[in-house]
């Protein structure tokens, strides 16, 4: 008893001391953004073993999850211990005022089996909805976090569809062992058919569009992620939706480069947000703002008051990025001192019609880049959402409603060695206007502007160099 209250006064002292120390991060900076509250978890503590945990790699501890959080939620919350050893689950729904702590050596593996994260009829057992569920979520919560120094894996691979030009022979042996289904003329390979698992849908192309997040929250107030690593997700790895008051703090998220549409770190129309000290490797984008899209998206409003800073991003799409959609806006978000390095692009603004909306007050600072497969600033107008197996044809937008405003976007002290294009920008006046770009250092290997019209990006002080000819 004494070893958990010593072990629950620990936790709740750096939950306060968390809250204190992020004030530094917001001197000086060039809008004013309001500091996010973190949550304030209470005093009870219990652990997963208690409750039937098994770390063993194989026994389900589904269960044992629902009963911990079950129980600290009639205590009014608190601390969730997940101790050493590899804890296999279903999904985990997270309740008012609730810590999940993974402790160092504790990894939460996430089943393989797709059916586990299915709503079913409890009399049929058919699968009753056409979206599967979180690794871990919450809705509509207050004071919830997930933190520690342990792994979040979300066993990936028994979910993603893979393109083979994307993988090398051996991996391709090794998808092709675990069973599934190859497709145009194997070019593709999709987890439907597994040698072990049932399917959840009635072919490979409805199955892969129900591919899930493996951390969600929707809706929550007072979220902190500080700590662990989250690794390997079926889809998106951390996706705070309609969130107040956001801290993602010192994790590692990572997934293989090829992984399709596996986002790192996506921020939805949140609102005072801090993203600071976090690895990104991934194969998608890796720390990416989305708004909505269309009049659902302007109802739930913008992306407002952001500050992401001190991060490092290695593969992804992008480093920093807004978009596709963004029908609701971007507001006051300031993002300074983030290394990106191998990335496809940098600084990526990508939108298309009936996804766009209008950006206003975006302040980027010393940012660092290196080895940037395509450009270092890319504002592309033109963007479709492609889900595997679909066509990559490009085609211009049409005359319609929530058509892209990028604007009033201020990027400075950017400082990149090795970029195939340093600034592109594809659009109309009227999509891309009034950027400005200052005080900055761009090596080239190919090209140094790729600007369709004259005025939609305002250099000042900026040098352009390559090699000597």
């Amino acid at each position: 008893m004494r070893r958990k209250l010593t072990l629950c006064g620990f936790l709740i002292a750096a939950t306060f001391a968390l809250a204190g120390n992020y004030a530094n991060f917001y001197k000086d900076l060039p809008v004013t953004l309001s500091e996010p509250v973190a949550p304030t978890i209470p005093a009870n503590t219990v652990n997963l073993k208690d409750f039937g945990g098994v770390g063993d790699g194989i026994t389900s501890n589904t269960k044992a999850f629902a009963k911990a959080i079950s129980a600290l939620n009639k205590q009014g919350g608190g601390h969730l211990i997940v101790p050493s050893g590899i804890y296999l689950t279903g999904p985990i729904s997270l309740k008012d005022n609730i810590d999940l702590h993974v402790e160092r050596n504790a990894i939460i593996l996430f089943s393989p089996d797709k059916l586990e994260f299915m709503e079913r009829d409890e009399t049929t057992g058919a699968i009753t909805g056409t979206k599967a569920r979180p690794g871990i979520s919450a809705s509509k919560r207050h004071n919830i976090s997930i933190t520690g120094e342990g792994v979040i894996d979300g066993n990936g691979e028994w979910w993603r569809g893979v393109k083979r030009s994307k993988v090398s022979d051996t991996e391709w042996k090794r998808f092709k062992a675990m069973g599934g289904t190859e497709a145009d003329n194997g070019t593709l390979w999709y987890p439907f058919g597994l040698k072990h698992f049932d399917n959840i849908a009635d072919s490979y192309k409805e199955q892969e569009s129900m591919r899930t997040h493996l951390i969600r929250f929707t809706d929550c107030e007072n979220v902190l992620v500080q700590g662990v690593t989250v690794q390997n997700a079926p889809k998106f790895h951390i996706v705070p939706q309609r969130c107040h008051n956001v801290i993602i703090d010192g994790v590692t998220v990572r997934c293989p480069w090829n992984a399709q549409n596996g986002d790192g770190i996506d921020l939805m129309q949140c609102r005072d947000v801090l993203i600071v000290n976090n690895m990104v490797d991934v194969g998608d984008d890796g720390i990416c703002l989305k708004g909505g899209v269309g009049n659902e998206g302007l109802k739930h409003g913008p992306c407002e008051n952001l500050l992401i800073e001190n991060n490092t991003v290695f593969h992804a799409h992008g480093g920093f990025v807004i978009g596709s959609e963004f029908s609701g806006g971007m507001n006051n978000i300031v993002v300074r001192r983030n290394l990106f390095s191998g990335t496809d692009t940098g600084l990526r603004f990508k939108s298309g019609a009936g996804r766009g909306g209008k950006t206003s007050r975006i302040y980027i600072s010393d940012i660092m880049m290196s080895d940037i497969v395509g450009e270092a600033i890319v504002f592309e107008t033109t963007y479709a959402d492609r889900p595997v197996g679909s066509s990559d044809a490009i085609t211009k937008p049409k005359a319609e409603d929530f058509i892209p405003e990028f604007c009033d976007i201020h990027i400075s002290n950017v400082t990149c060695r090795d970029a195939k294009t340093a600034i592109s920008a594809h659009g109309t006046l009227d999509m891309i206007h009034d950027i400005y770009v200052s005080n900055s250092v761009f090596f080239y290997t190919n090209k140094d502007k790729d600007i369709e019209q004259e005025g939609m990006v305002k250099l000042s002080n900026v040098n352009f160099a390559t090699f000597a000819k």
